[in-house]
């Protein structure tokens, strides 16, 4: 229990330091002063949504054997097909 704590932290940390994640704040940081409100509501949007996904993938490798993400997927795939066929 106490390793599955530490491997979240680590991949919550690490999302946060992850390379792509460090370019967008800086963009973003860099042309603060140049954006409108809108533009920065939409860049500051474009980060967390980046953040988030990032910190799911990483979370979601912590927590999962590449085993146990492929039948995730294969589970996901099957209950969109059985939501297509309901149409």
């Amino acid at each position: 229990m106490i390793s599955t704590a530490l491997a979240l932290q680590d991949a919550t940390g690490n999302a946060v330091i992850d390379i792509s994640t460090m370019i967008k704040a800086k963009s973003i940081y860099n042309a603060r002063n140049e954006m409108s409100d809108q533009e920065f509501a939409d860049a500051m949007f474009e980060y967390s949504a980046h953040l988030a996904s990032v910190t799911a993938t990483l979370v979601t490798n912590a927590l999962l054997t590449p085993e146990q993400i492929k039948e995730l997927l294969s589970t996901i795939h099957e209950m969109e097909a059985m939501g297509k066929d309901a149409e």
